[in-house]
């Protein structure tokens, strides 16, 4: 799979904007809309067409009122929101809103199923490397410090009561559900526009999307993938029929430098960054909560491991791997239907 992959598109030429997915438009049908928002800290995108009786405004305002709710429960920086009075609150149950509960769900159970590569507690671990929301000049933790984060986490330590839809804080646990909340963002801005009857559209928070419908040339949507060298390259493309499309890497966001690089994502099994090949890891699934979540997953267990994982639940997933003098591409048989698929 991986030579065809690599023999495929070659790299597009640099000088194009840079957000993770680049997305080719066709012409629009009459009342056209390019919406935009800023959420999560970064930005919102959507583009649709507006059905009859639709005004633009309604449909900006759906957008950000659904991700607005996700950044209020789920969003770590801000002081107010349900995930910060969780982490902040002492042992016992705590009330927690139905879509918060959904999220934290998921999380758990993916936690579960990967053996600890994933896991909704290594919020102190991501503050320890200085990736929390209380960011600081970086320099890399003491033993002791790592040690003391990782007694905190483990999400074996979160029990759900599904019918009070509460959680238990058995005391000092911070839940961070960042690899997962963007996507599910997605999702929910996505619910908002079927909700206003918009049937066709892609709709975009800091690289992840989601598609519904068609062009208005009856193609699918179409997405390209970056090469991870922040070069704004890229790798292929590849139509997106009702699907999500998310990607996981090292090549935006990390510290340091040469040898001393460390990127974002943590190993919660090491409470170390990642340092392996995987360059980047895209997932295409029908949710974008869970090509977020599964694409963290997947660059965490590494490229044996991952593809393994990917390949035993029928992923559709891309690994761009380091080479010493060049990239290697990897894509689980999944991955390679929907890419040949028009």
């Amino acid at each position: 799979m991986a030579s065809r992959l690599t023999d495929a598109p070659s790299y597009a030429q640099r000088g194009a904007p840079a957000p993770a997915m680049r997305v080719a438009y066709g012409a629009m049908p009459a009342r056209p809309a390019a919406l935009a928002g800023a959420t999560m800290g970064t930005t919102w995108s959507a583009r649709m067409a507006l059905p009859a009786g639709l005004a633009e405004a309604s449909a900006r305002q759906a957008v950000q009122a659904a991700l607005d709710e996700v950044v209020a429960q789920m969003s770590t920086w801000e002081a107010d929101s349900d995930i910060t009075r969780y982490n902040q609150a002492g042992p016992g149950w705590q009330a927690i809103p139905a879509e918060f509960f959904h999220v934290l769900r998921h999380a758990l159970l993916l936690a579960d199923d990967s053996g600890g590569a994933y896991d909704p507690t290594v919020g102190p671990l991501v503050n320890a490397w200085g990736f929390g929301p209380h960011q600081r000049a970086f320099e890399p933790p003491s033993p002791a410090a790592i040690e003391a984060a990782r007694a905190r986490c483990g999400w074996q330590r979160v029990a759900l009561d599904e019918a009070g839809q509460a959680v238990h804080q058995p005391g000092g646990v911070y839940l961070d559900l960042s690899s997962i909340a963007k996507g599910y963002g997605v999702d929910r801005a996505a619910m908002a526009l079927d909700a206003l009857g918009v049937a066709n559209y892609l709709v975009e928070v800091g690289g992840e999307l989601r598609a519904r419908g068609k062009r208005p040339d009856g193609h699918a949507w179409r997405v390209a993938i970056e090469v991870p060298d922040a070069s704004d390259d890229h790798a292929l493309a590849l139509p997106l029929n009702d699907y999500s499309i998310a990607t996981s890497g090292d090549y935006r966001r990390h510290a340091g430098a040469g040898d001393a690089r460390y990127a974002h994502t943590i190993d919660p099994r090491t409470g170390q960054p990642v340092r392996n090949q995987v360059a980047s890891v895209t997932v295409l699934h029908r949710g974008c909560m869970q090509a977020d979540a599964l694409a963290t997953v997947l660059t965490v267990l590494g490229e044996t491991d991952g593809l393994a994982y990917a390949r035993r639940h029928d992923l559709a997933a891309l690994f761009i791997l380091r080479e010493p003098a060049a990239w290697r591409v990897a894509a689980t048989p999944a991955f390679q239907a929907l890419a040949e698929s028009r």
